[in-house]
């Protein structure tokens, strides 16, 4: 009874917490409820600590745990070089007000001493009506 169950079957709770630790090691900051956060957090500094082990067998524990490679490579190659000369606590969780919908409390959790442009890994920056109007005269003369 060491962890809270989240009203979640323990496959649903396993799947949830690897998904969330893959989203916080790709973004570095993450929005969530805060009974998540809270989950999440001693997970996260594990995570973390172990990655900091440079050996084949904590790299395999790595991959089997997150099971993503990007993430794991990002573990090992830049988060535990950052972390290196800190003994604990790589996460904090900062409360962020409470949802509109149900009214849940609502929390920011993040890496201590994050990189501010990893947030934005996956949005496209907005492309110029110019340069849209040259991709589309180049999808018409082709077909």
């Amino acid at each position: 009874m060491a962890n809270k169950k989240l009203n979640r079957t323990s496959e649903h709770r396993k799947a949830l917490l690897k998904n969330m630790l893959n989203s916080l090691i790709k973004y570095e900051q993450i929005k969530t409820t805060l009974p998540k956060a809270k989950f999440l957090k001693p997970q996260a500094d594990k995570i973390i600590t172990l990655g900091k082990k440079d050996t084949l067998q904590t790299t395999k524990m790595l991959v089997s745990q997150l099971q993503d490679l990007k993430s794991a490579t990002k573990v090992k190659k830049t988060l535990s070089k950052r972390y290196e000369k800190r003994s604990g606590g790589y996460t904090r969780i900062i409360k962020a007000g409470f949802r509109y919908g149900d009214n849940a409390p609502m929390a920011i959790i993040e890496f201590v001493d994050r990189d501010v442009e990893a947030k934005r890994i996956d949005k496209k920056k907005k492309e110029t009506t110019k340069e849209a109007d040259k991709k589309e005269d180049k999808k018409v003369a082709s077909a």
